[in-house]
């Protein structure tokens, strides 16, 4: 077998892996939070991620050119056959054991280890400036903002919320009604947007009986369900854009397959891999971080969603599971609810990823070599 045929089948064995530990990660908190069914969330990370992957060509595209390891290691090793056929193989390996532990990992990690073990098994050694600037610092630094910034979010709405005296069965009416109408203080607030058009906020039953020529009544909790699930939407599309193109790389400096081809064949192993194999992260991810309900799960989601598409389109490489993993931490920290020994257990498997992957991508190297 060709080793161009071993790298495109290697790829395709790290998206599906990908997909496993990933694509859940995005919806985990409208399935925690109850206000999806497992089945439903995981059709929403599919069709999104698909979405976000299709689009990575135009709009991520400088990831691409990042994972296929130039200026990583030097040019004459990225170039071999069987290089970066290696690191696909340990990255995928890598990613499949923690899917298997139901352990939400990061394919960038794994891939970044497996690219410098393989890297320092040839014996050409790697760049650590290059490894340090372009890849590490904003790995690291991602998840720490992601847990910063939807803690501050949470708190911030908390107290939004109570000023404003919100609760789920708050309503927004909106109707044509053209009499005036007078709303007391203690019902709700109501104010003249232009002529025959009111506005009234209310915490009453009262909400869908008002005004004849009403234009929307809608809970604030099911709008805030229905921001949740847009949000959630959000991240397994930027999921889908920034982590495509970086297995992409691999194909692209292998020479295996143009990205016009490529992508698209990565795009549905990961979300085959998601449908088939995501349930176990999915419990984790959901249930075991923190207790969450659908507001703080739209500002995790907002918060990593943000993140991730910003990094996307700077061409920088963050982990979508430790930005999305990050926002859960943030929230149980502003309510009170982390259940920390598995976040100290989630700790535990980001921080042997990188060794992990480099050992395996090292011994992948190896075998291919042998093989030949």
């Amino acid at each position: 077998m060709s080793m161009t045929i071993v790298t495109i089948v290697v790829v395709l064995l790290l998206s599906w892996s990908n997909g496993s530990n990933d694509n859940f990660k995005g919806v985990s908190t409208i399935y925690g939070s109850g206000a999806a069914s497992y089945r439903g969330a995981i059709a929403w990370a599919t069709a999104t991620q698909l979405a976000g992957s299709l689009l990575a060509l135009a709009l991520a595209a400088g990831l691409i050119e990042a994972f296929s390891a130039k200026g990583l290691v030097p040019d004459s090793v990225a170039n071999g056959p069987s290089f970066l056929a290696a690191a696909a193989l340990g990255a995928a390996a890598t990613v499949l054991m923690a899917t298997i532990f139901g352990l939400p990992v990061s394919t960038t990690h794994a891939l970044l280890g497996s690219l410098v073990g393989a890297g320092l098994a040839t014996g050409a050694g790697v760049r650590l400036g290059v490894l340090g600037k372009s890849f590490v610092l904003p790995l690291l630094l991602s998840p720490m903002l992601a847990a910063t910034l939807s803690a501050i979010l949470q708190s911030a709405a908390r107290t939004a919320r109570r000023r404003l005296g919100l609760v789920p069965s708050s309503c927004l009416c909106v109707d044509s009604d053209r009499t005036q109408r007078t709303v007391l203080a203690g019902e709700g607030i109501a104010t003249g947007l232009a002529a025959g058009v009111h506005l009234a906020i209310t915490t009453g039953n009262d909400c869908p009986e008002h005004g004849r020529g009403r234009l929307v009544a809608v809970t604030a909790g099911r709008a805030m369900e229905a921001a949740h699930f847009l949000s959630a939407g959000a991240v397994c599309f930027a999921r889908g854009l920034n982590d495509t193109p970086k297995i992409a790389g691999v194909l692209l400096g292998a020479k295996a397959l143009g990205p016009g081809l490529g992508l698209p064949l990565i795009a549905f192993a990961m979300a085959t891999g998601g449908l088939i194999g995501a349930r176990r992260v999915a419990e984790t991810m959901s249930k075991r971080i923190s207790s969450i309900d659908p507001g703080q799960g739209f500002i995790a989601s907002l918060t990593t969603a943000g993140l991730v598409i910003a990094a996307s389109l700077f061409s920088l490489p963050v982990s979508t599971t430790h930005v999305a993993t990050g926002g859960i931490f943030g929230i149980g920290m502003a309510t009170g609810t982390t259940r920390w020994r598995t976040v100290l257990t989630i700790l535990a498997a980001w921080v042997t990823t990188l060794p992990l992957g480099a050992a395996l991508g090292a011994l992948s190297l190896v075998a291919l070599r042998a093989a030949q």
